[in-house]
């Protein structure tokens, strides 16, 4: 056998082997949600080319997924990347993944995608949600262009939603609140001849339609199950041609806060030195943002079915609080 031969057989078993699934990923990831619909034979091959490609390019868009689970994240992940990087199935079992970066080229651009179960729930135990954010951090060291919000037109706006969207702010500043884009799954609920547009007039919740007054502009409907080609590449468009309306509007800067900076910045101090300082960190605001969350929640004054959710989500707060 030639060398030549030897290196091509190398080099098939290496591309093979880094294709290959995550068992940690497999085993551990089970969200109840949108089944993403696999892609033909020919996408499949077109997007691991892609995939391959994309390590080579400089010019990334990173994104950060987070929605409760039951509402698609994983499946919106891979609608917007258009190949099946993150497991998705449906399953009545809590959330028991971790963070997750994959990404592909779409449509000439290299996007990044963090499934980041950790960021949105706050109501998880703390040491989580702290190792999550981290990783997060982490994974996203040029820092993030896009905060993805998955809601559904399935599931009713939950008073745990928009306590976890107080909680992004109080936590990240209200800086993050420029790169918030919310995608609603459930696409395929709707009536033929219903649109996003009709859905947050109609039938949305009063809340959730007053929270999303300042980002009309930036909501877009996923229908995660079609098989409808030119469906699913249309939604994509739309997602991506907001994606650069943000960026623009950002000035081209992705979000970056002191946990960023502090972790990736070249100091005499060794990478695990750094990452347990901001660890550190992490966990004191996290304690700062759930203990003003509570606070936020007694003094909300409401109607006695909405007191009842806001007193349970309060000792739910008070629980996941320790560290």
């Amino acid at each position: 056998m030639s060398l030549k031969e030897i290196c091509n057989g190398l080099r098939c078993w290496f591309d093979k082997f880094r294709g290959a699934p995550n068992p940690r990923q497999m085993d551990s990831e089970r969200r109840p949600e949108d089944t993403y619909t696999s892609p033909t034979k020919k996408e499949t091959t077109r997007s691991t080319e892609n995939y391959s490609a994309s390590t080579t390019s400089n010019n990334a868009l990173t994104m950060a997924l987070l929605g409760n689970t039951g509402n698609g994240v994983s499946a919106t992940g891979n609608s917007i990347l258009k190949m099946p990087a993150f497991e998705s199935k449906r399953s009545s079992g809590s959330v028991t993944s971790t963070s997750e970066m994959k990404d592909a080229v779409v449509d000439g651009k290299l996007v990044k995608v963090i499934d980041t179960p950790g960021l949105f729930n706050f109501l998880l135990r703390a040491d989580f949600v702290v190792k999550e954010i981290v990783k997060c951090i982490e994974s996203a060291k040029d820092g993030i262009h896009a905060v993805v919000v998955v809601l559904s037109v399935r599931s009713p706006y939950s008073k745990e939603e928009v306590t976890a969207i107080q909680g992004l702010k109080i936590l990240f500043g209200d800086k993050i609140s420029d790169y918030l884009i919310f995608v609603f799954t459930g696409g395929d609920e709707l009536e033929d001849d219903q649109t996003l547009d009709d859905y947050l007039e109609d039938e949305c919740p009063q809340p959730l339609k007053e929270f999303l007054k300042s980002y009309r502009d930036r909501t877009v409907l996923f229908d995660n199950k079609t098989k409808n080609d030119e469906k699913k590449d249309n939604q994509v468009k739309q997602f991506l041609s907001i994606v650069d309306t943000v960026v623009a509007k950002n000035g081209g800067k992705p979000y970056k806060n002191e946990f960023f900076v502090q972790l990736h910045e070249r100091t005499d101090k060794t990478y695990e030195e750094r990452l347990k300082e901001v660890r550190d960190k992490v966990a004191s605001k996290l304690k700062q943002t759930i203990s003003k969350l509570q606070q936020q929640l007694a003094e909300e004054k409401s109607d006695p079915e909405l007191a009842r959710e806001t007193k349970a989500l309060r000792m739910k707060l008070k629980d996941c609080a320790i560290l």
